[in-house]
């Protein structure tokens, strides 16, 4: 695929298009004027083709670091929720960070703000039933995506798709994405002090997490709460109680943002070809952050091919993991990436969970979207593009700090490691398209 495009970029705001000369002077003010880059005449035109969503400005980004943290802010937003909050969720446990959700989104259902819950019925396996009746039978619309008991399933039903968004829209003026589900589990951060007000007295888990998530206002909100409710039209839930889902959204800050939903039942994963595309228009930097790495060759050729055009290629992995299989098939593309020039670094301290990536310090993306099979092919994803320096620079901070806690891999140490090791990976390579 050709990724290149004369089309040129059209920016929107919350009344609509702006004219080609706005749209240019914004864009020319995003640019890092120290740093050459194409993202903004080679990848955006091509973007703004294969995606369904606008570019929209006027948007306020707050980064939230870990789940604590997101929590907090979530539960606060939740709390001042006047008409109506719509969730939708991977994983939503059954345990104390769990509970103190539900019992919130109860609440507000009985004081009159219409909650909608989407959760992923595998994800929230292990969630039992009555825990989503209680939230039933206050009145909360509760859709079960893709249920796996085949006596309620849809006729098209496959156990491979999952909704795999971690997404939160509130009133239709604040929206929360990221990597972070709703459970004790990942109720311990990875920082040392954390400001949450939402505790846990325990954990199932004493090992830190690595989230990232991103809470937003502005009019690009309409954009996620379009997204939302694309997937329960799709999947045929109850009817929605009438609300104002699209209010008028007037600007609130600077940042220029657009939301990237991916679904199997799309002919190509539009977040994933945007991330090829930026990654291909790279000039100086790329910084790349994932859960779990599992790249086709697509992806793996565009990462050395940045290397070896002396693009600053690095990427950050877990060193411990909730996955097994995952972690050893990941580490077997090490050596073809070491070799290609690509660093590779792996977080130590705590179960990395984020996933990130930011290319020439002003293109930046956030969300649900690992880079394995999985979400390529089978999940339905979300990412939110933020492009300028300010947010990019945010950005570049937070990878720094993660490195300071991370382990750099160099080739010659790697090519020491045991032969079981390596066994282990050749195993796990066998896997990587049901991963």
């Amino acid at each position: 695929m050709a990724m290149q495009s004369s089309h040129p970029v059209q920016l929107f705001d919350a009344h609509g298009p702006l004219s080609q000369k706005q749209s240019n002077e914004i864009l020319s003010k995003l640019k890092n004027n120290d740093v050459e880059t194409h993202i903004f005449d080679r990848h955006l035109p091509f973007a703004s083709e294969i995606v369904d969503s606008h570019l929209m400005i006027g948007n306020k980004v707050e980064l939230l670091i870990d789940s604590p943290d997101t929590y907090r802010s979530m539960y606060a937003a939740i709390e001042k929720a006047k008409d109506h909050i719509n969730m939708e969720i991977y994983i939503l446990k059954d345990d104390e960070i769990g509970n103190l959700f539900a019992e919130l989104l109860i609440r507000k259902q009985k004081n009159g703000v219409q909650v909608n819950l989407i959760y992923d019925s595998v994800g929230s396996i292990d969630t039992p039933h009555e825990f989503f009746d209680s939230l039933k039978e206050s009145g909360v619309n509760v859709l079960e995506f893709n249920p796996v008991n085949p006596l309620i399933a849809p006729k098209n039903w496959q156990v491979t798709r999952r909704d795999h968004r971690k997404l939160l829209i509130v009133d239709g003026q604040i929206a929360f994405v990221g990597s972070a589900n709703i459970s004790t589990e990942y109720s311990r951060g990875s920082l040392v002090k954390s400001k949450s007000t939402v505790r846990s007295k325990s954990t199932r888990s004493d090992k830190p997490w690595r989230d990232t998530h991103v809470r937003i206002m502005g009019p690009v909100v309409s954009e996620f709460q379009k997204l939302f409710m694309s997937i329960w039209n799709e999947q045929k839930g109850e009817r929605l109680a009438q609300r104002n889902y699209f209010p008028e959204l007037a600007n609130k800050g600077s940042e220029v943002i657009r939301v990237i939903g991916s679904s199997p039942e799309k002919d190509y994963n539009p977040i994933y070809v945007t991330l090829l595309s930026a990654i291909n228009s790279a000039e100086t930097q790329i910084f790349l952050t994932s859960a779990y790495f599992i790249p086709d060759p697509q992806l793996l050729t565009a990462l050395k091919a940045a290397a070896k055009r002396r693009v600053d290629v690095r990427i950050l992995l877990p060193g411990k993991t909730d996955s097994a299989l995952v972690y050893y098939a990941s580490r077997s593309y090490y050596d073809e990436l070491l070799s290609a020039g690509v660093k590779i670094y792996v977080r130590q301290d705590a179960l990395l969970h984020a996933k990130t990536t930011l290319i020439d310090g002003v293109w930046s993306t956030i969300g649900s979207a690992n880079l394995d099979w999985l979400s390529f092919l089978n999940n339905e994803e979300i990412n939110a593009v933020i492009l300028g320096q300010d947010f990019g620079a945010q950005m570049q901070t937070l990878f720094e700090n993660d490195l300071k806690s991370s382990t750099l891999v160099t080739l010659e140490e790697w090519r020491k490691r045991p032969i079981s090791t390596r066994i282990l990976e050749r195993a796990g390579r066998l896997w990587v398209q049901w991963l």
